[in-house]
């Protein structure tokens, strides 16, 4: 009976002593988490306000940013006002020159007309009387420019650049050797022949079949036949200026100049 009574005396007393252990083992857990809470808790708010600080500062950089792009917005249109300013100054004296000038212009040309005419008149006397070659391309020129001095609707400007083109293909006929199919009106009746142009120094036809060959005679206005030893000189003439034969010297027959 007694020692039954100490065995339960001791078990509760083992029980208390537990108890007492685990009390302050819990109490600390709670505190801990308290601390860890309050710990994690000021970590977000810290967090919360860098990042509303690093808005902030974003923000202002942002600002600072846009400020100094307007800046230099505001210098660039300054710098296109004062050009621009400088530019219808420029203007406004190059038109006051231009009125000038259309003024003066009226005036050239009222006094240019008739000098283009009677250059365009003195080609055409000219293309007649020289020697007989391209006659329809050339007069053809001669009339359309003449249409141009006539029309109102191009310029006096345009008008003389063209009157000057046609002097100007006219000389360079005279430095030229060309070779081109014409229809002559020989003592025979029509013949389409190979004409040989040497510059204006001479002009020499040769048939097709290379048998017959001739020469105008501008002083007698009138194409007439070459004895047919020339023939071979001609015809190799030709093939060279095609580019079927070296270039060589051209034996042609050359009327002397006459004696003034």
């Amino acid at each position: 009976m007694g020692t039954a009574v100490l065995k339960s005396a001791v078990k509760k007393s083992a029980i208390g002593l537990a108890l007492l252990t685990l009390m302050p083992a819990a109490a600390l857990a709670d505190k801990t988490d308290d601390i860890v809470n309050n710990g994690l808790a000021r970590q977000k708010s810290g967090a919360a306000s860098q990042k509303r600080i690093d808005d902030i500062s974003e923000k202002t950089e942002r600002t600072v940013a846009q400020y100094h792009q307007q800046r230099k917005n505001v210098e660039v249109l300054k710098k296109f006002n004062d050009r621009m300013r400088r530019t219808l100054e420029a203007q406004q004296v190059a038109m006051q020159k231009l009125e000038r000038s259309i003024e003066d212009a009226s005036l050239i040309e009222r006094q240019i007309v008739p000098l283009m005419l009677s250059m365009i008149d003195g080609l055409e006397k000219f293309i007649a009387a020289d020697i007989p070659f391209k006659l329809s391309e050339r007069r053809d020129r001669v009339s359309r420019i003449k249409g141009y001095l006539t029309n109102a609707n191009i310029s006096a400007a345009e008008r003389f650049r063209q009157v000057l083109e046609a002097y100007s293909i006219e000389s360079s006929y005279g430095q030229a050797i060309d070779v081109f199919v014409e229809e002559l009106e020989l003592a025979n009746g029509p013949l389409t022949v190979n004409i040989l142009q040497v510059g204006r120094v001479g002009l020499y036809y040769l048939t097709t079949d290379g048998q017959q060959a001739g020469y105008w005679d501008q002083a007698d206005k009138a194409w007439k036949d070459l004895d047919s030893s020339h023939n071979a000189g001609i015809a190799q003439a030709i093939r060279m200026y095609e580019g079927k034969e070296d270039r060589d010297l051209m034996r042609l027959p050359i009327k002397a100049p006459e004696a003034i």
